[in-house]
């Protein structure tokens, strides 16, 4: 468990006066990397500056339960800046997409419990674990539920797959079989070593950091 970045030489009929000396050496620069070096030195600092742009914005709305309207939509379009940003455009073939990621905003109700008395609502960490060569993953609360949901991923494209969950674990230790009606689908729509946005096919939005590369489902 949705986008990347993607010499010439005067003819006969030109005059020397015509032709300007730095067109002619910017051919040269790409010969050894210098105009797209700097491109991506360029790209990588405004990815940088837009995650901590999105991460300062969320910090204080408690994973989004605390978000107003306008809170969302200041985050949505810090968001979609990022995604027009990934350096990742094939996330499912990438290895940044394995590991332990710790959900850090969503808007989705129902993983916030937002219709949840307020002490059955998730207060700890809420992960979600994702092995993408073996298509597949887990969603994990902690305290104070630690409800657990297994599930198996089917790629639908280069960036998005179709989720079959196929058990849940109440308080994390009852195994409780899935119905087939519980799928839904995901694509992630930004992925670097540390951050991933992805997309539900609800509409919601969630925004994850990356907390063990080496954990899986």
């Amino acid at each position: 468990m949705q986008a990347s970045m993607r010499n010439t030489a005067p003819s006969a009929g030109v005059s020397r006066s015509s032709v300007k000396p730095m067109a002619l050496l910017s051919g040269l620069s790409g010969l050894f990397g210098g105009a797209r070096k700097a491109t991506a030195q360029s790209s990588a600092a405004l990815r940088q500056q837009k995650k901590e742009e999105l991460l300062e914005l969320i910090e204080p709305l408690k994973r989004g339960l605390a978000a107003t309207i306008e809170d969302q939509e200041e985050v949505e379009q810090v968001v979609q800046q990022l995604e027009r940003l990934n350096p990742t455009p094939r996330p499912l073939e990438s290895p940044y997409l394995n590991g332990q990621w710790r959900l850090v905003y969503t808007t989705s109700d129902s993983i916030l419990g937002r219709k949840k008395l307020p002490f059955l609502r998730p207060s700890g960490p809420i992960y979600q674990l994702l092995d993408g060569p073996n298509l597949k993953a887990a969603n994990k609360e902690t305290a104070p539920l630690y409800n657990q949901v297994y599930a198996e991923l089917s790629p639908m494209s280069v960036n998005q797959v179709a989720v079959q969950f196929k058990t849940f674990k109440i308080f994390g230790l009852i195994p409780v079989t899935a119905p087939p009606s519980a799928r839904g689908e995901l694509a992630m729509t930004y992925l670097d070593d540390e951050m991933r946005i992805s997309r539900g096919d609800k509409g919601n939005l969630f925004v994850l950091l990356m907390d063990d590369p080496d954990a899986r489902p």
